[in-house]
């Protein structure tokens, strides 16, 4: 007899007792981001048929070029947290500030959200992978008013849960509670997540480097000779390493969570202080990395122990397999800048 695979729902339900101060409403917050996700995937699947390609004509916050889908998804997800009553505030890469929900039905919500809706978003155009990025928090303010600015300005380590979804040739949404790593796949025919990768880790090591190295001329001197090594012979030590680079962070995050790699956004002349986003990007994937088995950081830090500042910082990373990112610290304090 065929096993039936566990689908999504079920699989939250069955994992909610590993919360002690749980009522529930982790489970229908984590089911809200699930419906989101499925809605999102149905509009990227058929966005060369419909008008939802191309340019907004307006920046975010960041300064880059708001995609068409990148506003549907942003207005999508918050829509899909807005219609349950356990979110009080979202902060989005997306959004110049942060988003409360201060009605009577969120004033007791004890949780906030911060995302990307939609990461990689200028691949749409050509068919190339991309996904969403979303991080959770138990608010800090007092119950019974709207969020604050210090909800949503936590290290990563208070995260309680984390997770992406991956738009590709399948669709993938993998998430951790701090209890490991599981990854769901969208079955179509029926669209339902389900089951597919359970208990994930990342190899200690790997042998795939993936950075953009159409800047290497603004790269700090150790990821330079970081680089080097990745492409020098060596047999015993499986180099040189392959270069991927999609260009889209959760894309090739989740590459490297299957395989084994290292990614890397350094800064540089060009970004002082790298270009990924510490709240919506750097420390939902690092929480992710940690809880499969592997490390994250700015080249020097712990990315889970940087307390933040402002809601758009950025900070260089360096994420994936443990002894590939400490290799590349090992250059960066033997190089420097």
């Amino acid at each position: 007899m065929v096993r039936r695979p566990t689908t999504l729902g079920e699989f939250i339900v069955e994992k909610q007792s590993e919360f002690p101060f749980a009522s529930g409403d982790l489970t229908h917050l984590l089911t809200s981001i699930r419906l989101a996700a499925k809605v999102v995937n149905r509009e990227i699947n058929k966005a060369g048929l419909a008008d939802i390609l191309g340019a907004m004509g307006t920046e975010n916050i960041q300064g880059e070029q708001q995609m068409k889908l990148d506003v549907y998804a942003d207005e999508t997800f918050i829509s899909a947290l807005k219609s349950m009553g356990q979110v009080c505030g979202v902060g989005s890469e997306e959004n110049d500030d942060y988003i409360t929900f201060d009605d009577e039905l969120h004033s007791d919500s004890k949780y906030i959200i911060l995302m990307d809706p939609l990461d990689g978003s200028s691949n749409i155009d050509v068919n190339v992978s991309v996904g969403t990025i979303f991080s959770i928090y138990r608010r800090v303010s007092p119950s019974g008013g709207p969020a604050t600015l210090e909800d949503f300005l936590q290290p990563g380590s208070a995260q309680v849960a984390a997770g992406y979804v991956v738009y590709g040739s399948s669709t993938m949404l993998v998430y951790t509670t701090g209890h490991g790593v599981n990854g769901f796949t969208l079955d179509p025919s029926i669209g339902v997540f389900c089951l597919s990768h359970p208990n994930m880790t990342i190899p200690e090591t790997g042998t795939i480097y993936s950075i953009n190295e159409g800047n290497y001329v603004h790269f700090q001197e150790g990821v330079k000779k970081y680089i080097k090594f990745c492409q020098e012979i060596n047999i015993e030590e499986n180099r040189p390493y392959t270069s991927r680079y999609i260009g889209s962070l959760v894309s090739d995050f989740h590459r490297n969570l299957l395989k084994g790699g290292i990614y890397i956004y350094p800064k540089g002349t060009k970004a002082p202080n790298g270009k990924l986003r510490l709240l919506y990007e750097c420390n939902p994937l690092a929480y992710i990395a940690e809880q499969a088995g592997g490390k994250a950081s700015d080249g020097y830090n712990r990315i889970l122990d940087i307390q933040p500042t402002e809601l758009h910082q950025r900070v260089p990373y360096f994420i994936g397999s443990v002894k590939m990112v400490e290799r590349a610290e090992e250059f960066l304090k033997e190089y420097g800048e």
